[in-house]
């Protein structure tokens, strides 16, 4: 905050700032003022005084909306960070007391933490803590959503391989694995040759860019390679992309989802892999370790890090279904 310590703070209307950062999410006056609750006269005279006190136009008007200048874009990151510390000092005097708390959380998850932490901690929200609302969005942009998270706009982030920052702890939830799955009759063993001479299924949220996936990056490591022939952009359409078909699709092993033209084997030796799901968040508060908490005990049938030591749960039970193989359907898949 080396921009704004060098002023007066004394002669600082400290709301301005959050009228800033209003403005730089909403590119729009009236959007801005509704969303920390101004009207447009008063949203436009906080612009006009930010103006002032910055020397800057700061937005200028585009199209339909306004866009930020170069030192709005500069001031955007310590601004809201600065916003972020004042939220979480203020919510850390708020005791957590399951039973009895009101409590809003907003969290950011992957497709993955969607279809697999969010029911069950949605479930343990209900039986446990039924004053707490929780708002679940989608993680389409990882720094992005590091950067609310810093800012005090989420309380917590759900994913694998996502980023963090200096002011953020990241805590292990499980490990995961994955399986393989193909049209229910399919012939033969899926050994490593078969899969690597199959068509393959893939979920990309970024679509088909030619992106590779986390399998494709295992494979180049060996000097192997497999053809992607139908990349979607969802990942619960994949098992029926599948289903009926050619084509096999490597998914997270834990993920309990199919239909009975589907069926799981186990992984081949080509993604006999590892990796972590976590949960990003600031580690130095009351209520956000509350919900923290309440996640860790969300977690499936895999690997847990308490204490440190290893603990084993029993799985999330699948959804019914008449699916044959050697276990439950992954439906995120890489």
């Amino acid at each position: 905050m080396i921009i704004i310590d060098r002023m007066n703070l004394a002669a600082v209307d400290l709301n301005l700032l959050v009228a800033f950062e209003a403005l730089m999410l909403e590119r729009h006056v009236t959007r801005a003022g509704r969303r920390i609750g101004l009207a447009q006269p008063s949203m436009s005279s906080a612009l006009t005084r930010l103006r002032l006190l910055f020397d800057d136009p700061l937005f200028v008007r585009s199209g339909g909306g306004m866009q930020p200048t170069p030192r709005a874009l500069a001031l955007a990151q310590p601004v809201g960070a600065a916003l972020g510390e004042v939220r979480r000092a203020l919510a850390a005097d708020a005791p957590f007391e399951p039973a009895t708390t009101r409590h809003r959380f907003t969290i950011a998850v992957t497709d993955y933490g969607d279809l697999v932490v969010v029911p069950a901690l949605v479930g343990l929200i209900r039986r446990t803590a039924p004053g707490v609302d929780l708002a679940v969005r989608p993680i389409t942009d990882a720094r992005d959503s590091l950067q609310k998270l810093e800012r005090g706009e989420l309380d917590a982030l759900i994913g694998g391989h996502l980023p963090v920052s200096p002011q953020t702890i990241r805590r292990q939830l499980f490990t995961e694995r994955f399986a393989c799955i193909r049209a229910a009759g399919a012939r033969g063993r899926l050994d490593e040759q078969r899969y690597l001479a199959s068509p393959h299924a893939l979920f990309s949220s970024v679509g088909g860019d030619g992106t590779p996936g986390a399998v494709d990056a295992m494979l180049a490591e060996r000097g192997l390679k497999r053809r992607v022939a139908v990349t979607l952009p969802h990942v619960v359409a994949v098992p029926f992309a599948v289903a009926g078909t050619d084509l096999v699709a490597t998914g997270r092993r834990e993920q309990g989802m199919g239909r009975g033209e589907i069926a799981l084997f186990v992984e081949p030796a080509t993604t006999r892999h590892r990796f972590t799901i976590a949960v990003t968040d600031y580690g130095d508060l009351v209520v956000v370790p509350a919900l923290v908490g309440l996640i860790r005990r969300t977690a499936p049938g895999v690997d847990l890090a308490v204490g440190g030591r290893r603990l084993t749960r029993p799985p999330v039970s699948p959804r019914a279904g008449p699916w044959r193989g050697h276990g439950r359907l992954p439906s995120a898949l890489p």
